[in-house]
């Protein structure tokens, strides 16, 4: 045949960018939740010095920097649920769009929202285990939150305007 030509690879379709991004968050959740798992039971009465980063064992009942931990658990899990919610509809509703950068620091954020919402809803709690001596003590959830919120404000920084982000307005 004169004139064919192969066609482009594929793209993946709105169904497919979605659920390649929610596999990511439940990987990384599924990270987390069994490092928590497994700081429950190797450090309560044994921290493992690690130099600049020690392993040691903690649980917060509030959010960042225990903030809230005077509240009552159900309006930490309420609140906490809701954002969670609502960087998931983000997530959905920019995937089929929005860079693959985007993406993976959205998913980054549901994957340890998740995470942390997972782990506080049967006893208010969240397990933290990653300790500096002069930073309070987090978690890996913590770090995929904070990384992933940094990189969507760089990347809207970079754009000049939140073209990915612009999806939400729609």
């Amino acid at each position: 045949m004169t004139g064919a030509t192969s066609p482009a690879p594929a793209r993946p379709g709105a169904l497919g960018r979605r659920a390649g991004l929610v596999a990511l968050a439940a990987a990384l959740t599924a990270a987390d939740l069994g490092l928590k798992a497994w700081a429950q039971r190797a450090l309560p009465d044994a921290p493992i010095d690690g130099g600049p980063l020690d392993l040691q064992l903690a649980y917060n009942s509030g959010v960042a920097f225990s903030f809230g931990a005077d509240a009552p658990a159900w309006t930490v899990i309420a609140v906490t649920g809701l954002i969670t919610l609502a960087v998931a509809a983000a997530l959905w509703r920019t995937a089929p769009k929005a860079s693959r950068l985007w993406g993976g620091a959205l998913a980054a954020v549901l994957g340890g929202a998740a995470a942390n919402l997972i782990d506080r809803t049967p006893d208010g709690n969240v397990t933290d285990y990653l300790h500096t001596g002069w930073w309070p003590t987090f978690n890996l959830a913590d770090t995929f939150i904070i990384c992933g919120a940094l990189l969507l404000v760089a990347i809207s920084w970079r754009n000049g305007k939140a073209d990915e982000g612009a999806v939400l307005a729609r």
